[in-house]
């Protein structure tokens, strides 16, 4: 049995985190203002089969597809939001569950670090793939459950502030994202991160961890 654990819809890609998805993913980039869709699924391995549904019954492309055997990610987008979510009741039905069924996501972590010290910004710029994280700067970590909606917390603290994108990770055990700025900019995007998290609707985890 599948288990729907992620399905998130972007409207508009906000340009950063298109660049990150671009340049970090192995498959097409996105560009700026694309519609995008993740995906997470337990287990991994039948994310090829979720890949071919969306790309036979629609023109989408996916920039990510991650297949590690706990959980499967994959990432679709197109210029035409009509496409991503004809790319989502096509991945659903296939599942044979609708939306409502994906797993509420919580917020399992975050912190905001002040005027952040040289020696630290550099060991966190060693382990990056976004921006480099400046000396001085305040910074915020984040970590979500499942991974997958860590992308709508990156998205939205972008739309709600200028800050800089320094890493995302959507996969595995838990999403994590790392973005810094100026102390009121970062405070503005960690409250809209946050919030969007939150709202999301979904099933909630059993014991059993379905």
């Amino acid at each position: 049995m599948i288990d729907l654990r992620g399905y998130v819809f972007l409207d508009s890609l906000q340009p950063q985190l298109a660049a990150f998805t671009g340049c970090t993913g192995r498959g097409f980039p996105p560009i700026r203002h694309d519609a995008s869709l993740w995906i997470e699924i337990a287990p991994g391995m039948p994310i090829h089969t979720l890949t071919d549904v969306c790309l036979k019954s629609t023109n989408v492309q996916p920039a990510v597809q991650v297949v590690e055997r706990a959980f499967g990610l994959l990432e679709v987008h197109h210029a035409d939001q009509g496409e991503v979510l004809q790319a989502g009741v096509a991945a659903l039905e296939h599942l044979g569950v609708g939306e409502e069924e994906r797993l509420k996501p919580r917020v399992v972590s975050h912190q905001v670090i002040r005027h952040i010290e040289p020696m630290h910004a550099q060991t966190v710029n060693r382990s990056r793939f976004g921006s480099l994280l400046i000396p001085g700067q305040s910074f915020f970590v984040m970590e979500t459950d499942p991974a997958a909606y860590i992308t709508l917390a990156a998205n939205e603290a972008e739309k709600a502030a200028r800050i800089t994108l320094n890493h995302v990770q959507p996969f595995g055990a838990f999403g994590r994202l790392q973005m810094s700025g100026e102390e009121a900019d970062i405070d503005a995007a960690a409250e809209a991160a946050i919030a969007a998290i939150e709202r999301m609707t979904g099933r909630t985890k059993s014991r059993g961890g379905k």
